[in-house]
């Protein structure tokens, strides 16, 4: 098939680069000129604009979307509406808010354009190892790009599949990036705890690589975990600050909307915020407190 792509980042680019190996041409546009020139050399087709692009593509069209989730979506499809005619595609493939993704499909099917949400996961390891790929949107429309979703999947069988209307793929991949969050805390919480029981001497990189076969908690994640231990078993000049992607309040927020318990991810969700912390005010009055009621010592600065 064709297509184009939007956004030519490390995930965009990748993914451009799966599908041309997987035969697909590719036309990719990036607003960064570096970005378009590295990706020529990687047998993508490079636009200078988004018009160009659209030009470069036979009708139907389908326009892939890996851009910023938010107000950069929404301006992409701007420029690209009175570009693109009625039948073309666009999928939108970050993390947009699963709202935001119904509401853009609604707006487009007003002017005969197709919209696909597909929340994706892979990230820099998808080039090798393939993309799974939540959809949502028109049978029809994800009928007709099904080249595209399985050569970009692990297999053309497998990890991959639409799993309801509009909305429905990001809703499940912004679930997808809550339970992420709640078992990357698990992890770290307990090697933490091994770390910590130093008159043992534990080897974090070796107990890690015993868990990775034949262990009930053994999975990607903990691959990764392996691999980072491996590299920095100290984890030196990693400064202990986790910034997160939105998907996990977003989760957390319709958890309570739907009066469903989510305590972990909710849990693990707040442990990224308080690394943010440098000077808690919440952890001084605490400690103002244990001195108050019990005389507890009060550790100076």
């Amino acid at each position: 098939m064709e297509l184009g792509m939007v956004g030519l980042g490390r995930m965009g680019a990748n993914m451009a680069e799966r599908l041309v190996r997987g035969g697909h041409r590719v036309v990719g546009y990036d607003p960064g000129e570096a970005a378009r020139e590295q990706a020529a050399t990687r047998g993508i087709g490079a636009a200078a604009s988004l018009a160009e692009l659209v030009a470069a593509l036979p009708a139907p069209r389908a326009v892939w979307l890996m851009v910023p989730a938010g107000k950069v979506v929404d301006a992409t499809i701007a420029e690209l509406l009175p570009l693109l005619s009625r039948g073309d595609t666009i999928v939108d493939g970050g993390n947009s808010n699963y709202k935001d993704s119904a509401r853009r499909a609604a707006q487009l099917s007003e002017h005969g354009l197709h919209y696909i949400d597909s929340g994706t996961s892979g990230g820099v390891w998808g080039l090798q190892e393939g993309y799974s790929l939540m959809i949502g949107g028109e049978e029809g429309a994800v009928e007709r790009l099904r080249p595209i979703f399985q050569t970009l999947a692990p297999a053309a069988d497998r990890g991959w599949g639409r799993v309801g209307p509009s909305g429905a793929g990001h809703f499940t991949k912004m679930v997808h990036n809550g339970i992420e969050y709640g078992m990357m805390q698990a992890y770290a919480e307990g090697f933490a705890i091994m770390g910590r029981k130093q008159e043992l001497g534990l080897d974090l990189h070796q107990i890690a690589e015993i868990w990775r076969h034949g262990s009930v908690v053994r999975s990607w994640l903990l691959d990764l975990t392996a691999d980072a231990l491996g590299k920095n078993p100290g984890l030196d000049g990693i400064a202990p600050y986790v910034e997160d992607s939105g998907e996990g309040r977003w989760t957390v927020a319709e958890a309570i909307d739907l009066n469903v318990s989510a305590p972990v991810i909710t849990a693990s969700l707040l442990e990224r915020l308080r690394s943010r912390e440098k000077d808690s005010f919440a952890d001084k009055l605490l400690a103002a407190m244990r001195n108050e009621f019990g005389g507890h010592a009060i550790r100076k600065e």
